[in-house]
């Protein structure tokens, strides 16, 4: 029963991530595939996530965590960088604020 119920939720996430992947090649502004590569780096979390509890192995939450915290340190580094076309420096004249 638990594997079913695991196996159901790793095809749910994966249609999901095929769903958003679309939206990623489509966009059609640049922050929409952003947003669209964010969704499916979250999506990988889950799926790990739930191959890590469907092969009894609990560990690979931390691996989970990890990515989320490569997922999300590079969506605000290719937001930041699309905004400003720079990363580390302030752009001369008015502050138009972070992203």
């Amino acid at each position: 029963m638990t594997v079913t119920m695991f196996s159901v939720a790793s095809i749910a996430v994966l249609v999901a991530m095929a769903l958003s992947m679309i939206r990623a090649l489509v966009g059609p502004t640049v922050f929409d595939r952003i947003l669209a590569v964010n969704v499916t780096g979250t999506l990988t979390v889950v799926l790990i996530a739930v191959y890590g509890f469907l092969d009894g192995r609990p560990d690979f939450l931390d691996i989970g965590l990890l990515y989320a915290l490569i997922n999300f340190i590079g969506t605000i580094a290719v937001s930041k960088y699309v905004k400003f076309r720079d990363l580390g420096h302030p752009m001369d004249g008015p502050d138009e604020g972070d992203v």
